[in-house]
């Protein structure tokens, strides 16, 4: 293996991505709604400052002065919001303070309204056999991510139930006069649009929005002891389905992106090569999904071909060029996340030696100047919660507020 090149200091990374993020007190977000985005808004960057005081980095009014701000225009939990953008991205961030069990109580009662709803709804299309949608399921808006969050808020609650059981439902065949199409099939194409290169829509691969978000989702709430009927089953139905569009090359084994009913009716994907390797989309996210699941159903085999997959995609130069920002989403923050906590569960050893690596290049990237803003998933406040991870052993604690949760990695 090649010897990874001495990692850069931390502390130019950290002070590149702290001079770029506003100041306390000074909004990122236009119109006021786009306060309570976790993706772009004020609640992310609070992420960041939270992150920071629990390790000391920070004085904690620089947390409160951001999250009081994001709470500053009335905090919706209707139709649009979900993990991502609302109240349930408030309440994950108060969560991860600590600090704020009054606020959370009084929250309660509207996320089990909230996720209560969402269910229903599914169930209902299910029953109408019509295709899902991007934001009925995925980890953004959909119930992955509303399942994320009650995993760490009320895990073992009626919320969480029935959210499982209608994620469960997901996997199974839902159109009567297609049931060769997955559950989770969608009526739109990659970019939630009707396109003619998508005719009657895709079944997309990605943790962000496709089938491995709730195979995480899945396995983390095994993991954690949580489980309702047929949920080992729905595991195993999203393991052999990624099994079948494996594709094995010469740099390791690689997943495409999504697939139309063209690629289902040839069963081979147009995608000739892997894509850019990150956690929204490409080996990393999908490998740390299948890893989770894998260790939760207890199969030796699937760990081994998903820890390996990851591992040669670290490893593979062509694959790792493709990274060019240091953001979460589908940059390098997102990437060495994701091979951390996969490297720290693995059995591999491979990974922990490609972590150096992974560091070195987001460090690198971090102290580049870059238009992607001061947000959370793309901009400086999640690269900054990235740089941290960067200086734990795998023997460590993860992070201490548990941020990398609304990523479906822990």
């Amino acid at each position: 293996m090649t010897k990874a090149p001495t990692t850069p200091p931390l502390r130019p990374a950290v002070d590149a991505c702290l001079a770029r993020l506003p100041r306390p007190g000074t909004s990122s977000a236009e119109p006021p709604w786009r306060a309570h985005s976790l993706a772009g808004g004020d609640i992310g960057i609070a992420l960041a400052h939270v992150e920071r005081a629990l390790n000391g980095a920070d004085p904690w009014r620089h947390a409160h002065r951001w999250i009081e701000q994001a709470c500053a225009a009335p905090v919706g939990c209707g139709p649009d919001t979900g993990l991502f953008q609302g109240l349930p991205a408030i309440a994950f961030v108060l969560h991860a303070t600590g600090r704020q069990p009054r606020a959370l109580a009084d929250a309660h009662a509207a996320l089990g309204h909230l996720a209560h709803g969402r269910a229903q709804a599914a169930q209902a299309r299910i029953a109408a056999g019509r295709p899902t949608a991007f934001r009925e399921y995925d980890v953004f808006f959909g119930l992955t991510g509303i399942g994320a969050l009650l995993l760490r808020l009320d895990p073992h609650g009626g919320a969480m139930e029935h959210v499982l059981t209608v994620v469960v439902a997901l996997t199974r065949p839902s159109r009567i006069d297609e049931p060769s199409l997955p559950g989770w099939w969608t009526g739109h194409d990659p970019h939630r649009l009707q396109s003619p290169q998508f005719p009657g829509g895709h079944a997309n691969f990605g943790m962000a929005h496709g089938i491995t978000g709730p195979l995480a989702l899945l396995a983390l709430a095994a993991r954690n002891g949580i489980a309702v009927d047929g949920q080992a089953e729905a595991i195993a139905t999203i393991l052999e389905f990624l099994d079948t569009w494996r594709q094995d090359g010469p740099n390791g084994a690689w997943w495409p992106q999504w697939i139309g009913r063209s690629e289902l009716t040839a069963g081979r994907p147009s995608q000739t090569a892997p894509g850019r390797p990150s956690w929204c989309y490409g080996t990393p996210g999908i490998a740390r999904a299948g890893q989770l699941a894998a260790i939760a159903i207890a199969d030796t085999h699937a760990r081994s071909t998903y820890e390996n997959a990851l591992a040669a995609c670290l490893a593979d130069p062509t694959q790792q060029a493709l990274v060019t920002d240091a953001g979460l989403c589908h940059g390098a923050a997102g990437l060495h996340q994701t091979a951390w906590h996969a490297a720290r569960d693995a059995r591999n050893p491979d990974l922990a030696a490609l972590l150096p690596a992974a560091a070195h290049r987001l460090r690198r990237l971090a102290s580049r100047p870059h238009d992607h803003g001061p947000g959370f998933l793309e901009g400086d406040a999640g690269t900054l919660l990235a740089l941290h991870t960067t200086t734990l052993d795998l023997t460590d604690r993860p992070p201490a507020s548990g941020w990398d949760a609304c990523l479906l990695l822990t």
